[in-house]
């Protein structure tokens, strides 16, 4: 790392440490944790650290370049080698799939429009007053699992895609298309995995209670608006907790999906195992999909660097167990991921190897040394040169800095 790099400059430090004339770089949290209208900025008193500590906030990131050292603290370059040595241990093998990608993708495509269409109608109509059938829920629920038990890739990689105008509707579906992953990969069974997925289907209706001009404002809450917004697990208990065959799982779901482990979440601060199991795989899958989403006003952060982002925030935020079994489910680079590879092609993630996480199965697509696209090309990162593989990945890419339709390349 050369010294004039901005990584060099960022330190990650303890809440501690922080003392008033420090430059904050990076809040370390995902937005809907904190109410600060700006992410940087520096620090002028103690009345703002205490705010930084209220939202529950225990370590994060400072540019010393721009405001006061911590000799001892890590640089932000120091940090990230750790947390991905740590996440390369905790992979190994991924559940086996029963088609390929080309084929499921055929289908995930319509279980996820269908889905996305009833979830808009259901929530339009929960506005106007309507009251929930679960009838029409749980045949999508069912069809989403069998497809996520063909090949989960498909599903989840078309999850990515989303409308902004659209955004609380398809990041349910989302969401229920994650915590039914996650459930497979826990071994949970066919009734569990039902009401998980149910229960992140339904788990942001209480935002049908939220006013428009806050839920769709195009900018940071100011504190009153961020407490409206912080009402709707309550507001969504209220509306399901008379819904006829409602289970117990989809309701403390919607109640409790952004409770933390360390008591810092919202409504009840419920800490560490008083959460409930469901809500505490609820808020990995609810955070991923959050920060990996483009919205008006917060740009989505690429699937692999949204992994390093949940599993650094289990450190304080969220289960670690239940973090390790989420990464093991996605891998480190999720189906959909845009890499570079050693030999300086970009590639597309196109399905996890069974065998190995960290080596994938990838489709190259373009020369970034020449700058030009290149006839495509499966490489199975698992095997060795002249067996279809002999390439590794060296980074993970943003498709937005390099105009990609990963998409188009995924089939």
């Amino acid at each position: 790392m050369e010294p004039g790099s901005p990584k060099a400059t960022q330190k990650r430090v303890s809440i501690e440490q922080l003392k008033p004339g420090m430059f904050i770089h990076d809040l370390g949290a995902d937005w809907m944790s904190h109410g600060f209208l700006r992410s940087r900025f520096t620090l002028k008193d103690e009345e703002q650290i205490d705010k930084i500590r209220e939202c529950g906030i225990r370590e994060l990131y400072i540019d010393v370049s721009r405001g006061l050292d911590v000799q001892d603290a890590p640089t932000r370059a120091e940090y990230e080698r750790m947390i991905e040595s740590d996440l390369h241990k905790v992979v190994a093998t991924a559940p086996p799939r029963k088609v390929s990608l080309k084929e499921e993708m055929v289908r995930a495509r319509e279980i996820q429009a269908r889905t996305r269409t009833v979830v808009k109608s259901m929530m339009q109509d929960v506005r106007m007053g309507a009251s929930i059938s679960l009838d029409t829920f749980e045949p999508l629920v069912e069809q989403m699992t069998e497809s996520i038990l063909r090949n989960s890739g498909a599903l989840i990689s078309l999850g990515q895609l989303k409308d902004v105008d659209d955004y609380t509707f398809q990041h349910c579906v989302s969401v229920s298309t994650l915590m039914i992953a996650l459930c497979r990969q826990l071994g949970l069974d066919a009734d569990a995995t039902r009401e998980a997925g149910l229960g992140a289907l339904l788990h942001d209706v209480g935002k049908m209670k939220t006013p428009l001009e806050v839920l769709n404002k195009p900018g940071k809450f100011t504190d009153e608006e961020f407490a409206i917004m912080k009402r709707h697990p309550e507001d969504g208990h209220a509306m399901l907790v008379d819904t006829p065959g409602i289970g117990e799982v989809p309701l403390l779901i919607t109640l409790h999906h952004h409770e933390r482990i360390d008591g810092s979440g919202y409504p009840h601060k419920l800490a560490a195992q008083t959460i409930p199991y469901s809500a505490q795989m609820a808020a990995i899958v609810d955070v991923y999909d959050a920060i990996s989403s483009d919205r008006c006003y917060h740009k989505g952060m690429p699937p692999p660097e949204a992994v390093r982002k949940i599993f650094e925030w289990s450190k304080f935020h969220f289960n670690l167990e239940l973090v390790q079994a989420f990464v093991r489910c996605i891998g480190i680079y999720p189906v959909g991921a845009l890499v570079r590879l050693e030999s300086e092609r970009l590639a597309v993630v196109t399905q996890q190897n069974e065998a190995n996480l960290v080596q994938p199965v990838v489709r190259a697509f373009f020369d970034t040394k020449a700058k030009r696209p290149l006839f495509p090309e499966t490489v199975d990162l698992g095997k060795s040169l002249g067996h279809g593989g002999g390439d590794r990945i060296i980074s993970h890419e943003d498709p937005a800095a390099w105009g990609v339709n990963l998409m188009a390349h995924m089939a």
